[in-house]
């Protein structure tokens, strides 16, 4: 695997490079994507809030980066695996990815809800970019806490039929109603639209 190259340049917001990243939720069918731009001198603090609010997270749970050799996130006491943990918020996005071409991202450590996140392109700086902006996707983030994506299988299979042990259950707990392939890219934006880089 490739170390990330750090970069010598110190950006700022006007002379960055914008990432377009392809965000992929692991193992849930139906797929869950967003693709964003979002500026490389962003923190990986904004980079968690725009995966967080572009795929449809509610947040308030552990998340953390591994790029290439390296984890970031925010350290927390009670789960020490004693790996060395950097703080997200001191880095940016060029400065943590370099030229690697995807990285990964887990949010909600006991659902374990894993991110592929690919670097589909690096393009000029764009100093009208104001906050992350999702330009593409598909489908509905899984509700938080249903179980990973294996509870989110079950899920899924409980409320499509009407006779299941669990439907009523399930549909009572999720709000009465769930679309799978729900995406509302004005909804997601105006989220984003809170991020201020």
């Amino acid at each position: 695997m490739a170390t990330a190259r750090k970069t010598s340049t110190r950006l700022t917001k006007s002379n960055a490079p914008v990432y377009q990243l392809r965000i992929e939720l692991v193992d849930v069918q139906p797929e869950v994507w967003r693709t964003v731009l979002i500026p490389g001198s962003a923190t990986l603090t904004k980079v968690h809030a725009t995966i967080l609010w572009g795929m449809g997270w509610e947040g308030g749970h552990l998340h953390e980066f591994t790029i290439g050799y390296e984890a970031y996130g925010m350290p927390d006491p009670d789960f020490d695996d004693g790996r060395p943990i950097k703080l997200e918020g001191r880095y940016t996005l060029a400065g943590a990815v370099g030229t690697l071409k995807s990285f990964r991202y887990v949010y909600d450590f006991g659902d374990s809800w894993e991110h592929v996140i690919k670097v589909e392109k690096i393009l000029p700086p764009d100093p009208n970019l104001k906050a992350p902006l999702c330009i593409g996707g598909a489908n509905a983030c899984p509700p938080q806490d249903c179980g990973g994506p294996l509870g989110y299988e079950e899920f899924l299979e409980a409320i499509a039929d009407p006779k299941h042990e669990d439907h009523d259950d399930m549909l009572t707990w999720c709000g009465g109603s769930f679309d799978p392939a729900a995406f509302d890219l004005a909804i997601i934006n105006a989220n984003l639209g809170k991020i201020k880089l």
